[in-house]
């Protein structure tokens, strides 16, 4: 009996996952597609040095953070009926966390490339950094600290 509730667990495990991937999914893809367009920009030949390497950082991070974020479906699709499934959801909760950091690094630097072009370099830094702040606490401090004190519960 217990095999069972720990595949419905499993099960269950995995379809709440599936789920939230198909939430983060269509918004990476946005990104991706959106930066895949940039530099045919007419502006964009006109870009600093600085902001190219911001735009690269963006594109290879979204790259990146799709690879993360798509691999679970993958790695379910070439497992499919193998009785892997505690593995792969170990591998898929540290793909999508790993995704999701790939991700705020992206959406960052983005920040960055669209207010340094915008305004000054100052502004482009504070607001970049306002961002990586806000993905860090919303994204990874809050449910951390949850952790930590459930733990200590």
């Amino acid at each position: 009996m217990a095999d069972d509730s720990d595949d419905g667990r499993r099960d269950r495990e995995l379809i709440e996952l599936l789920n939230e991937l198909r939430v983060a999914l269509p918004g990476v893809q946005v990104l991706f597609a959106f930066l895949l367009a940039v530099p045919f920009a007419q502006r964009f030949a006109d870009v600093t040095d600085l902001q190219r390497d911001a735009y690269t950082a963006a594109l290879l991070c979204t790259l990146a953070g799709l690879v993360f974020l798509i691999a679970p479906t993958t790695f379910h699709r070439i497992r499919f009926r193998d009785r892997d499934k505690e593995l792969l959801l170990k591998l898929s909760n540290r793909f999508t966390i790993v995704g999701m950091v790939l991700l705020a690094l992206a959406m960052t630097a983005s920040v960055f490339l669209v207010m340094d072009l915008l305004y000054e370099s100052t502004l482009a830094v504070i607001v970049s950094a306002m961002a990586a702040a806000l993905f860090a606490v919303v994204w990874f401090f809050l449910p951390l600290g949850r952790e930590v004190q459930d733990k200590s519960d």
